[in-house]
Order: structure tokens, then sequence, then C-alpha cells
């Protein structure tokens, strides 16, 4: 495969023109990272919750131009999230900070959430709202067309253009302790854009995640965790089947599959309130051979705020 194909599949990977065409990225561990997509978890924790994924996709994956520079063009993703309770909303507040990099494109995205949290049925709902800050930028002086840069009048800038975006996204959450929960979000609503600079625009994205959680038969100690998540932007889809075996709410292991795309293995601990989790990819589409790692930790606490002491008085200082 000749490394002006590489630059092709990348630019077009990037503007969402081939196979699913999301732009937001995607996860293994998707069933530990919800807030990351559907505002509607927001508030759902029992105490201040932090937490961080780094995911390398398709490591090795480069690209060589006209000139033998050699680029990584793996897309990166990192997130750092932070969600917790608050009573007197009746909900929660959160956020996240989002950096993705495909090829030669940079997404930041500063993401705020609240969600309200109420009871329905043998249940709990929670219904969420997002506000999203998004800086994308393209160096488009690393970006060729297969018959040469000259031939595409968008690719003559050997500029790097940026751009700011704002846009939004709702959520839907709905989960019985124990037994199962039923997600629903649509992300970048606006779907906002811009006619020059970097040319893009956002498309809205629909997030569907189920989930079932039981115990073996005379196995107290044994969960089987599956799940399923869809997303899709009204003109493709994507698919993740996934099942955890978690013993003692400690250890957990498992795989998923994403179709036509890649197969997952999923390894995680937690260890009072710190939860760590690994996985790696193997895919099974067109892309060959190269591997992804996604790593993820999340810690909580509580924060105890002691009521007023009552002081003694004395009726010499009075």
């Amino acid at each position: 495969m000749t490394s002006k194909f590489y630059t092709v599949l990348i630019f077009f990977y990037c503007f969402g023109i081939v196979g699913f065409s999301q732009q937001l990225p995607q996860y293994s561990q998707y069933m530990f990272n919800k807030i990351a997509y559907n505002p509607g978890v927001t508030g759902t924790t029992n105490g201040i919750c932090v937490g961080g994924l780094i995911r390398q996709q398709w490591v090795g994956f480069k690209e060589t131009n006209a000139a033998g520079n050699s680029f990584n063009v793996a897309p990166e993703t990192y997130v750092f999230t932070i969600n917790a309770p608050v009573k007197a909303l009746r909900g929660g507040l959160g956020g996240t900070i989002i950096q993705d990099k495909i090829g030669h494109q940079d997404d930041i995205s500063v993401n705020l959430t609240y969600g309200y949290q109420t009871m329905l049925g043998a249940g709990d709902l929670g219904i969420g709202l997002q506000l999203s800050i998004i800086n994308k930028s393209l160096n488009f002086s690393n970006l060729e067309a297969p018959d040469g840069k000259g031939s595409d009048p968008v690719l003559q800038s050997e500029a790097e253009e940026s751009d700011m975006y704002f846009d939004g996204g709702v959520g839907f959450y709905y989960s019985v302790p124990d037994n199962y929960y039923l997600g629903l979000s649509v992300l970048q609503l606006r779907e906002a854009k811009k006619n020059d600079g970097t040319r893009m625009r956002l498309k809205r994205q629909i997030n569907v995640i189920g989930g079932y959680e039981f115990t073996l038969p005379n196995t107290p100690s044994i969960d089987i965790l599956p799940s399923v998540m869809l997303k899709t932007d009204g003109t493709s889809a994507q698919y993740d089947f996934s099942a955890l075996l978690r013993f003692n709410n400690k250890i957990w292991g498992g795989l998923t599959y994403r179709l036509q795309d890649a197969a997952a293995i999923i390894l995680g601990i937690q260890f009072k309130e710190l939860s760590i989790g690994y996985s790696y990819d193997i895919p099974t589409s067109a892309i060959g051979s190269f591997g992804s790692h996604e790593v993820r930790v999340n810690y909580c606490f509580k924060v105890e705020i002691d009521k007023y002491k009552q002081s003694y008085r004395n009726t010499r200082f009075l």
C-alpha cells in the first residue's frame, strides 16, 4: 500500500466519509466510561469521582509523504472526567476534557454536564444536558491528494487551520441497581459548521447502551456482565458487544467485539475506591495487524463536612 493511499485513507477517515463516519472517540471500555458520551449519568456516583483514560489506536501506523517525511497518524485519545452528586440540584454536575488526534487532525473538547436524577419504578432515571466547546485543528501542509497537492484547491494551503465550535447534547440513563441499565444520548446536536478554515461540520451522533448483571447459580462470588452499545450518525452505525466475568466485585475480565472493526480483551481490578482497567484491541478490518491499547483509571471519594461545633458560653464573657 503506497504512502499516498495512506494519506488519502486518513484524510477521509478524519472527515468521516468512509466506514462509520463517527467524529467522536470510541472506547473499548465504554461500560466504565459512560459520562464521556452520556450526560444523563452525571450525579449517579456515591461521591466525587475523577477518572482518566488513554487510548493508543493502531500502534505503529505511520505515513510517509512524497518528500520522504514520516508521520505518526495513528489515532490517540486522552480523556479526563469528573462527576459528583449535588443534592441541592437534585442531581449532579460533571465535566470532561477530551483530546482526540486522528492523522493530522487534533480535536480538544471541554464538556460541562448536568444530570437531574429521580426515582422511577424500581430504578433511577437520569436526564442530562451537556454544553461543549470544541477546538478543531488540521494541518493541511501534511495532506496530499493521490495525483498531487495541486489537484485539490483545499490542500494547497500550507497552514495549520484551527476553528472553535459550540455545541451540546442530551442524555437519558435508567438503571436498576445490581440488575440492568439503559442509556440514550445525542451529542453534537447543533451540527455546528465552518465554511472556511478547517471547513468541517460536526455530525450529530446517537449513542444507545444497555447492560445486564446476573450472578451464576450457587456461585454468588461470580457475576456475568453482558452489554451492548450502538453508535450512529443516521447514515451508518457501529455496534459493540461485550461480556465480562467479575469475581467478588473486585476482578474482571472479558471480551468486546466491534462489528467489522476489532475484537478486544478487557481486564480490570477494583481496590477499595480505585478502579483500573486495560484493554487490547485486535483489528479484524482491512486496517491490518495494528493493535490498540487502552488504559483507564477511576478514583472516587467523599468529602465529609462536619456540622458546626456547639460552643460553650461562659456568662463571664457575655
